[in-house]
């Protein structure tokens, strides 16, 4: 247990990037909310890429089904708010981590990613 934890602090130390805090990389617009945010149980996950390409969210671990996503195609913004019979019904208090990946939708691939946490009070 003790060593799984040292190879994940060297991981973050290692991968994690240096600059600014809130920078995300290309094509990502913006995300919401921001990485380490404080947030209300009614908050929206927004991931908000450039036009063209299409993403794929997941939270805690749990694949986030494309129909549970709206997507705006033109504007590239993908945005899941828990609700009744979807996956996740309901934001738990605590800590949450979204995973991101996304694609261009035509022309050549331009694969990424993206991992966040936030917290809900």
């Amino acid at each position: 247990m003790g060593i799984v934890f040292i190879v994940i602090v060297i991981g973050a130390v290692l991968f994690t990037p240096s600059g600014d805090p809130g920078a995300v990389p290309d094509p990502v617009d913006s995300i919401a909310p921001a990485d380490g945010d404080l947030v209300l149980r009614q908050t929206t996950v927004v991931l908000d890429l450039q036009s063209g390409y299409e993403a794929r969210l997941t939270i805690d671990g749990t694949p986030i089904p494309p129909t549970e996503v709206g997507f705006i195609e033109g504007t590239g913004r993908h945005e899941f708010a828990p609700g009744p019979g979807k996956t996740i019904e309901e934001w738990t208090v605590g800590f949450h981590v979204v995973e991101a990946t996304w694609d261009r939708a035509n022309g050549l691939p331009d694969p990424g990613s993206l991992t966040w946490s936030f917290r809900v009070q």
